[in-house]
């Protein structure tokens, strides 16, 4: 019997990460050290108070039951977050819960696009926005990211006749991985720009909270207009340490959230409820934990990429993101075989920026997800290794 799967498998490689986390065994293997700076798993604890409200819920078998949908305290625990933290006024009704970004993001293009339509993704992204509308069988179009305009879409080169055919766009800053944030004018640019051409904006607010050197990270919903043709996906995973409990959140345009809870009532049957109750603790609670890692964050990013650059690799400051980004360094010409020459001779793991798309190649991702002391002795790790 000749077994077939679908064709759309074949644009599916096995993922990096994997890859990766094989050769880290097998360098482990070996009894040397590793300094893993590869995936984006936030190492600080779940504060107390989170862990005490999943636990005290999570006694109570009445919340084993299918939760069908958000509670209310949970979205007004929302609706008070985007008051207080964005000045945004949100409705229960502009409000859907989700398991986390990726798993919205993943599956947002099927409530919004035909097969065929144009959906416009920024080129390095994180491989998720591209493989979503994939999966809706969208036209997936990048737009790029260059250096030379501050690593901002260039939407006055964007072809008139791809706009016509472009469904929505996909746009999120601080963006992982390149670690840059967007003025206030680039939005101020971008929400007229997408009406005029009846584009959705689909905005990744992921890192809002994890941005550096005194600058504020916003919602897409603060801009004037925003709401008559953008949403937003808010998570809680990176802001508070509540990544493998997958809450996040859709907000914005009534319609477009409503319509995409109508996709999602057919495919699951809502949030686990002590998981619900840990978000409502988050969100309701103290925010000293957040703005503490952010600042610790910060810390690490200075001691990697100040560090690098001391023993002259040109990694620049990261703006925001739990990331830094940079090329690889001279002599070398595939990030791939880069990496993995890196971890052979130093220990120290990071990403291959061609995992991130076609203008990612040539650049490699850290995490800072180890504490300072640690982050040193990888940089020394670098510099003993004789590649810089």
């Amino acid at each position: 019997m000749k077994l077939q799967v679908s064709d759309r498998m074949k644009a599916y490689e096995e993922g990096i990460f994997q890859l990766l986390n094989e050769k880290k065994e097998e360098v482990e293997k070996s009894g040397r050290k590793v300094y893993n700076l590869s995936v984006g798993t936030p190492d600080f604890p779940t504060e107390s108070h989170i862990i005490e409200a999943v636990t005290e819920a999570a006694k109570d078998p009445a919340n084993y039951k299918y939760a069908l949908k958000m509670l209310p305290e949970l979205a007004g625990a929302v609706i008070d977050r985007f008051r207080k933290r964005y000045h945004v006024e949100l409705s229960e009704k502009e409000i859907t819960d989700v398991y986390g970004s990726q798993e919205g993001i993943a599956h947002i293009g099927l409530s919004l696009c035909n097969p065929d339509d144009i959906v416009l993704v920024p080129d390095p992204g994180y491989p998720i926005f591209s493989i979503g509308p994939s999966l809706a069988m969208a036209d997936v179009r990048t737009y790029e990211l260059k250096p030379e305009n501050h690593y901002l879409p260039k939407l006055s080169d964007i072809d008139e006749e791809i706009c016509r055919k472009t469904r929505f766009m996909i746009v999120s800053y601080p963006l992982n991985p390149i670690c840059k944030i967007a003025p206030d004018s680039f939005y101020e640019e971008l929400i007229p720009w997408a009406k005029k051409h009846d584009i959705i904006i689909v905005h990744d607010n992921a890192y809002s909270d994890i941005i550096y050197d005194g600058h504020v990270g916003k919602s897409i919903l603060q801009f004037e207009g925003a709401k008559e043709n953008c949403v937003e996906f808010y998570s809680l995973s990176k802001s508070f340490c509540y990544t493998g409990a997958r809450m996040g959140f859709l907000v914005g345009n009534e319609y477009l959230v409503q319509n995409f809870k109508k996709l999602r009532s057919q495919i699951d049957y809502g949030t686990f409820l002590p998981v619900q109750y840990g978000a409502i603790a988050a969100l309701k609670g103290p925010d000293e934990g957040v703005f503490k890692r952010c600042a610790e964050y910060q810390r690490r990013r200075d001691a990697l990429c100040g560090g690098l650059r001391k023993i002259g690799w040109n990694i620049p400051d990261s703006e925001g993101t739990m990331f830094a980004w940079g090329k690889i360094p001279k002599g070398y010409s595939d990030d791939v075989a880069f990496v993995m020459e890196l971890l052979e001779k130093s220990g120290v793991l990071c990403t291959p920026g061609s995992s991130f798309g076609k203008l990612g190649k040539g650049h490699v991702r850290f995490a800072l997800t180890m504490p300072v002391e640690e982050i040193e002795k990888a940089v020394d790790a670098v510099a003993e290794s004789g590649m810089i």
